[in-house]
This record gives structure tokens, sequence and C-alpha cells, in this order.
């Protein structure tokens, strides 16, 4: 069943909020005993893919208890899974799972690599939907005007494909937001919100590969709709709305005014709306998606990480009291913790899902590094996040590092708190939270706000190495803030981190300093990597940013 006839059918949008509340009931029910939850979800993994290559190697039919587990199976991570998926995906069966993959996600994490993440049908009822559904549950309760209208909702991660790639043995190989779940595992509900929309699959011929031009057309569409909601999931996405909107601008009014839809006659011209549209660049000047979609209402998307501290100033771009839901924290590997309410950052662990172990976020993480179940974990640290699911990742070290918030019910909420990734050139060993931290608190300090930020450690004229920050401000800072957030930005990393303290200390780092870039500069650098054909979902923040081309691009022309 396709998405346009799913969300077009009279009762459906009833029919989806009662299975995101069934779905969302039961992992609260599953949060009144958590330690069996877990057992139960590792006794099914090992019972399930016993008889596989992985499962006689490592002695899976033997294995009762969680420790026998750890004991067994070694800490790893992709590199050491890939061989098997290698094999699964050149035709292989019963190798890592019992069951053949349906399809092969794709994901990039952070660095651009196009993994293979085999996707079975078992995996997807045991692991991935319960916690998909349950996941829309805060947004669609809270604002169920989302749901009225299949285009209320601009899906900006929605991409569907109708030629995927294929591996060896013929499976499709996209990304996760490319995948028709309805047709794929026989979920009619699974449309996602935004996906029945007139943009959701385009009307006219585009270069599937022409990513830009494709998000042009959605946009196009969608300045003719009462637009309630936007789903990014990668806040870079929404972060870049804006900006294209005035890019485009002069075309999209056109298009509207003509009738046309990338240069091709679409629909009714409509003058009125043109007409509306030049009225509000005239007044406003600079158009903001609020003036467009006047009764936008929530935004959903991951806002944790650094998008933490730019989203307080692009919420306001989008309108006065419109709310910042945060989306699950998740890998396309599996999915670690999803919000069940309205908290503005963390999830509950999706207990039904994978056995979830955790390693102190400062540890290096090897084969035989120790671990902590969740009932372990201390409030207000950051963990490695390990997971092992049916779905034939066992004991993985997902790359993720998430901060324990709280606890509901005695179940840990966690939010995102970075990648795995160390800066590290004279031993401060510096992690993405620790810097996230510490620019937060010195934006709080002086009352600054910026449009994004990423730094860079530099080496100059036999000087000790600095922290070097490309800070997009949100309004003009002036050399005295500029000079102030620098300074504060250096207390807070000596407060937060003990190893830089050290190096500052011992003047193996000279205090770090403020670049200021042009507002649109990390919107411009999204732009290109997306024009050069990598998908929008995978163009994603990045706070280091050491490679000195990739630095170059957020500074003006012939700047050094």
């Amino acid at each position: 069943m396709s998405a346009h006839s799913t969300w077009a059918d009279p009762g459906h949008a009833e029919r989806y909020l009662a299975r995101v509340r069934a779905e969302r009931d039961r992992l609260l029910a599953g949060q009144a005993d958590p330690r069996e939850q877990q057992r139960r979800v590792l006794a099914d993994l090992l019972a399930h893919n016993a008889d596989t290559e992985f499962g006689r190697a490592h002695g899976f039919g033997r294995i009762r208890t969680v420790d026998e587990f750890r004991r067994a199976v070694p800490l790893q991570d992709f590199d050491a899974h890939a061989p098997y998926i290698e094999r699964t995906a050149a035709g292989e069966r019963n190798v890592l799972t019992a069951d053949e993959p349906v399809v092969y996600f794709t994901s990039s994490g952070s660095t651009g690599d196009h993994k293979k993440i085999p996707v079975t049908r078992r995996f997807m009822k045991t692991t991935f939907f319960p916690f998909y559904y349950a996941a829309w549950a805060p947004l669609i309760e809270h604002f169920p005007d989302v749901t009225a209208r299949p285009d209320a909702v601009l899906n900006l991660k929605h991409d569907p494909i109708a030629a995927p790639p294929r591996t060896a043995d013929g499976h499709p190989h996209v990304g996760a937001s490319q995948v028709d779940f309805g047709a794929a595992f026989g979920e009619p509900l699974a449309a996602e919100l935004g996906t029945a929309a007139p943009w959701g699959t385009l009307p006219v011929d585009v270069d599937p590969g022409d990513h830009m031009e494709k998000m042009y057309l959605r946009l196009r569409l969608a300045v003719q709709s009462d637009v309630r909601c936007v789903i990014g999931i990668n806040p870079a996405m929404i972060a870049a709305l804006p900006y294209q909107l005035n890019l485009w601008w002069t075309r999209i009014v056109r298009e509207v005014h003509d009738g046309t839809l990338g240069g091709v006659p679409y629909g009714t011209p409509d003058p009125e709306r043109a007409a509306e549209l030049t009225r509000l660049a005239h007044y406003f000047g600079t158009v903001r998606p609020a003036h467009v979609w006047p009764r936008m209402r929530a935004l959903f998307c991951w806002t944790t990480g650094v998008a933490s501290l730019y989203l307080p100033a692009l919420r306001e771009e989008f309108g006065a009291g419109v709310a910042a839901l945060p989306a699950p924290v998740a890998a396309s590997e599996g999915p670690t913790a999803v919000p069940l309410d309205r908290h503005g950052s963390a999830g509950s662990l999706v207990l039904s899902a994978a056995v979830y172990e955790f390693a102190d976020a400062d540890a290096d993480l090897g084969p035989d590094t120790a671990t902590l179940l969740p009932h372990e974990l201390e409030e207000g640290r950051d963990y490695h996040v390990v997971h092992s699911h049916v779905g034939g990742f066992y004991r993985y070290a997902v790359g993720d590092v998430v901060r324990v918030v709280d606890r509901v019910d005695g179940v840990p909420r966690v939010e995102y708190a970075g990648r795995n990734r160390l800066s590290d050139r004279v031993g401060e060993r510096l992690r993405e939270a620790q810097v996230i931290r510490a620019v937060r608190t010195a934006l709080d300090a002086a009352g600054l706000r910026l449009r994004n930020i990423s730094c860079r450690v530099v080496e100059e004229d036999g000087q000790p190495a600095r922290y070097e920050f490309a800070v997009a401000p949100h309004t003009g800072w002036d050399p005295a803030e500029s000079a102030r957030f620098a300074a504060d930005v250096d207390a807070a990393l000596r407060v937060g981190s003990a190893d830089y303290a050290r190096a500052r200390t011992g003047g193996k780092l000279a205090p770090p300093r403020a670049v200021l870039v042009d507002e649109t500069a990390f919107q411009r650098d999204w732009y290109a990597s997306v024009s050069g054909g990598i998908r929008p979902t995978q163009v994603k923040d990045r706070l280091f940013r050491q490679d000195p081309a990739q630095w170059e691009l957020l500074l003006p022309a012939g700047a050094c």
C-alpha cells in the first residue's frame, strides 16, 4: 500500500494514532521490570541466531546470562562485523542472522562512507517498529493538527527512490528514509507524516541524484500549503531551510504565479498566492519560514549535540512558540532511546529493542573494555553505547556517546552527547560533548547566540597549538564579545576536562580564539555538499573540522 493511498483513507489518522499509542504503551509497560525485559531480549537473540555461523562460533546455544554473553563475545565495532555483512550481501546465508535481510540500510555516520546495514523482518518487528511508532506520540498527541491533512507536514527526510541500487544478493541498499515499509515489511501504517503530501512523491521527472533540485521542488510545492510541522531528524536539514527559501525565492514565486514546477506546467497558476509571497518579501526583506507558514507548530529533529547551540535561535525563524521535539537517539544499526514525553532532549532506553551496555566515555574502546548495564549508570555521566540485537549486531560499539539525564520508573533517560571522536593534539583528549558544553556555557555567560560552529587545532610560527573556533553569529558580535567568548570557552574546558586543563597549565596549548564567519557560511557549506551528490540526510553538523580544505569552505574568499 502506498503512502498516498494510506493517508487518503478515511479514518487513517485515527488508526495511526492508535498504533502509535499502543507501541508507546507497550514500551512503558516494559519498564516495569527493566532487568527482566533485557533478559528476554538476550534470550531471544541467542535462541534465534544460535545456529548461525557467528552464533556457533561464540557458543550462543550455551549462553544463559549477560555475563556469559560478555565473556563469549568481544566488544566490537563495525569493521569487525563488516566481513560477515559483506558475505551476507554477496549471497551467503545464516552468517550473522537466521533470517535473510530484506534490505540494507546505508549509513554514513558523519564520515561519508556507505556502510551496509542488514535489515531483517525479525529486526523490524522486534527492534525497529516499536520505537519507530512510539517516537511520534509526543508530536501527534500534543499537536493533532499535524495529522489533519496530508500536506500539514513538510518531511524533509522522505526521499523515495524508484530504482534503488542493490547488493550482489539482489536486495536494495538505500537510506532508511527511502524504504517503503508498507511494501517491504507489510506495514500499511508505517508511512510517515508528510509522505502523502503533494511533494511526497514528486510529480515531475527529476534526476534521482539531483538532491538539491528535489529539495527545491518540494519547497516550491510546500509554499502553497498550510504547513504546521517540519520533520528533519537531521537538524542541519532544518537549519538549511531558511537559507534555501531566500536563495530560491524569485524562482519559487515565479513558478507559483505561472503554475509550473521545475519549468514544466503543473496545476493551476496562482497569481494571488504569488502576490502574497511578493508582499512578504517587500515587507520583511528577509523571508522567514514563519512568514510563509504562520501557523507552524513544531519541528521534529535531534535537539542535542551541535544543534543544541543553534536551535534556540533557529526555532524563532519558524515562529514564536514553535516547539522543537527531539527525535529518537538511534543509528541505522538500531535504536538506543526514544522520547515518550515532551522532554526537550532525552528519551528512555528502548529496553525491548536490544541488550544495552555502556562504557565510560573517556575510555578507549577495545575488545575487553569493561561495560556497565543500564541499572549501573550514573546520572550526569557520559557513556559509549554498546548494543546487541536479533538483527545481527553483537556487542556493537555504535560510535555514539550519550549522557544520562535522569531516570523514569528506574529506567535511564539519555540524550545524545556526540560521536565517539577525540581531538587530541597534545594529550588534551577533548570529546565533542565536552566542547559543546563549554561553548554553551560561554554563550550563556555573555548572552550570545550563534547559527553554527566548528573548531580545529592550529599551530603557528613554532608557538604552542591552540583551538580555533569558526563561529557564525546569529547577530553581529563585536571584538570584545568574541574575545570574551574564547576566554569563557577556555575556562569551561578547563573545568570540564582535566586533560585539557593540564595541557593549558603545562603550556602545551595556547588560549583558544574565535574567528567570526559569515552568518550563512555553514548553510553554504551544507548546500555545496548536497550539490556535490551527498544525500541531505547524511550531511550533518561537524564540530571537529581539522581538514584545511573543509575549514576554508567556511571562510570568505581570500581568507586563510
